[in-house]
């Protein structure tokens, strides 16, 4: 009955996101024509985020957002498991912030005019060189707007569950652009749906936002200490999926 339940979940929860998604989007591509970047187009995007962890349902905890200046603009990162974890680090986090999407979400009508206006940054990895001005081209607009960054830097969902290395990347824009790196904990959206499983169930998530680490005066020598700093706050919160069958 449990996975029946979850099925009948999944179906008509993704069903009513692609429409939510859909009506959003709309709203976005329509309200930003006339005032982008403004507070009420975040209340839509944190009304889109509540309804995703509302499908399966997924409930959320978050922890350390005291640790954080709402006046300043970080770089966020964090571990990635599932597809929660974008709506679960929206909803947590006390900031305005954007995240770096694949091109071919780009792809997709209505959604890419939507990423585009709030200010979702466009990565494609095919592009080489083209892509690191890309990405900071679309970087240094978010700072400029206001926004802060969530980056997952381990490059993608863990399949097993597990805290895997991170890549230079967000510690390299975080140094270039003057941004103190904030690392964050998710734990918990593994289970309800992780890397390959056509269905998910309810759980509960927990975010931890650790101590920022400040970036001031550092170069790209100093990467390497940046990212194990921010690794090893990652891990110290981590709480390993307890269902390793699913």
């Amino acid at each position: 009955m449990r996975t029946f339940a979850a099925v009948v979940r999944t179906v008509f929860g993704i069903i009513a996101l692609v429409l939510a998604t859909i009506a959003c989007g709309l709203y976005i591509v329509v309200i930003s024509l006339f005032r982008p970047h403004n507070m009420h187009t975040e209340r839509i995007v944190s009304l889109w985020a509540r309804l995703f962890l509302s499908l399966p349902p997924a409930t959320l905890t978050a922890h350390g957002q005291e640790k954080l200046d709402l006046d300043q603009q970080y770089v966020f990162v964090a571990n990635h498991l599932s597809n929660f974890d974008i709506p679960a680090v929206l909803l947590a986090i006390p900031h305005r912030i954007r995240f770096l999407a694949k091109a071919e979400l780009f792809k997709i009508p209505i959604f890419s005019q939507a990423m585009t206006r709030v200010g979702v940054i466009r990565t494609d990895r095919r592009a080489g060189q083209a892509a690191h001005a890309s990405i900071n081209e679309g970087v240094a607009r978010a700072k400029e707007v206001g926004y802060s960054l969530i980056i997952f830097p381990e490059g993608t969902r863990s399949v097993d569950g597990d805290l895997h290395g991170f890549k230079k990347g967000a510690f390299r824009i975080a140094i270039a652009n003057e941004l103190p790196v904030v690392p964050v904990t998710i734990s918990g959206t593994w289970e309800i749906w992780p890397p390959g499983r056509r269905i998910f169930y309810p759980g509960d998530v927990e975010v931890t936002i650790h101590d920022p680490i400040p970036v001031d005066g550092l170069t790209t020598a100093d990467i390497g200490t940046v990212r194990e700093k921010a690794h090893a706050a990652v891990a110290s919160a981590y709480r390993r999926p307890l269902r390793s069958d699913a």
